[in-house]
């Protein structure tokens, strides 16, 4: 294993050379190897990294200064494996690698590049994992439940559950098919994630976007509560609502129920991305934040409740259909349902209502309190 400072290849720690053939190795740093070397005075065992310079490269093999124990050899499969590196290695660079023989029948320590640098990139996974260290890696592959990074030419997991919410994927229903759509437009881009697991036995690196921030979003939603009246930037606009910025670190949605008292077909007509807007905060539930902008708006129910009541003849234009049947307006904010069975089929009861047009109807069911209200078609209806 060369000594290197970047993921993406191995570099080569030169050391000075002094007199004819004679190699002085420099002092070293405080570095995980050194502190392995020095912590032990006692002849390497395999599975033990070491270190040295190299003393000589012939066609097949690499010998390695392991004084005072002996000369260690790269040799055989672990030529082989390791080849790439050893093409970038010159006499005199200091190697780093594991040991996986001590009893070779020409008295070398046998030693592995390959798996020494496994060792290394675990160690520093661990290290990342203590330190908190944020990476910027490249996300080569999505599936449905996240993302895969590459780290050190390990690939790693990053779960679609710890995904900062700008990279969460919108989709309602959380239908996995759609959220595998959204994720794949993010491969081939690069993302800032930090390592909250290391398992070097299963090869399992697994990462998150948002864990350095936890404590910080705790602390920024503790600020608010239900009934607040705040200001927010949008963010995002999707089919079920609209994505509000209340500050930095913190988003929250205006359900696509929760724009207005009127029926709302897309939120898109309503709102532009950048737009500054009003909302009340109307619930606070696992670390999410919910918003709406009809309650800042008067309740047109409560009016409504003055003027209507059960068994009325009432006059509403056809604004939708759907499964259970024609949703119709009788004013601004305050619709009703004619009811599918009524008409007996779907397809009758588009014959006798239209869409956008105006009938009459009689009021068979009308609660204030949970908005509801329930129409009967008042006419004669077509075979």
């Amino acid at each position: 294993m060369i000594k290197n400072n970047t993921t993406d290849e191995v570099s080569v720690e030169k050391v000075k050379k002094v007199k004819k053939e004679k190699v002085v190795v420099p002092p070293k740093l405080d570095t995980l190897m050194d502190r392995i070397l020095n912590e032990s005075a006692n002849p390497p065992l395999i599975g033990d990294l070491v270190e040295g310079p190299v003393i000589n490269i012939e066609k097949s093999a690499v010998y390695i200064d392991l004084a005072p124990f002996g000369t260690g050899i790269i040799m055989g499969r672990e030529y082989i494996t390791a080849r790439d590196i050893i093409k970038k290695v010159n006499i005199g660079d200091v190697v780093a690698a594991k040991v996986v023989d001590t009893n070779n029948k020409d008295g070398y320590i046998e030693l592995s590049l390959k798996e020494a640098r496994q060792a290394l990139i675990w160690s520093e996974a661990e290290a990342a994992i203590n330190n908190k260290s944020i990476l910027e890696l490249p996300i080569i592959e999505a599936n449905k439940g996240g993302l895969i990074i590459q780290w050190q030419g390990i690939s790693g997991f990053l779960p679609a559950s710890q995904l900062k919410t700008e990279h969460y994927p919108r989709v309602t229903d959380g239908d996995k098919d759609k959220i595998l759509e959204e994720l794949k437009k993010l491969v081939g881009t690069k993302i800032s994630v930090s390592i909250i697991s290391a398992i070097p036995k299963e090869g399992k690196l697994i990462f998150s976007e948002k864990s350095p921030e936890t404590k910080d979003k705790e602390r920024i939603i503790g600020k608010y509560k239900v009934e607040d009246v705040v200001n927010g930037t949008v963010t995002g606009i999707v089919d079920f609502g609209v994505f509000v910025k209340l500050e930095d670190g913190l988003e929250g949605l205006v359900h696509i129920s929760e724009i207005d008292w009127s029926l709302v077909e897309d939120p898109r007509a309503l709102f532009k991305v950048g737009q500054k807007i009003k909302v009340k905060v109307i619930e606070i539930k696992d670390g999410k934040i919910s918003l709406s902008v009809k309650a800042l708006k008067e309740n047109p129910w409560v009016e409504a409740s003055k003027k209507y009541k059960k068994d009325m003849l009432v006059q509403g234009v056809v604004i939708k259909f759907n499964k259970h049947g024609a949703l119709t307006s009788i004013e601004e904010g305050v619709a009703g349902l004619v009811h599918v069975s009524e008409f007996g089929s779907e397809e009758k009861l588009r014959k006798n209502l239209e869409l956008g047009k105006s009938y009459n109807f009689k009021i068979t069911l009308f609660d204030v309190k949970e908005q509801k209200m329930a129409l009967s078609f008042v006419g004669e209806k077509k075979a």
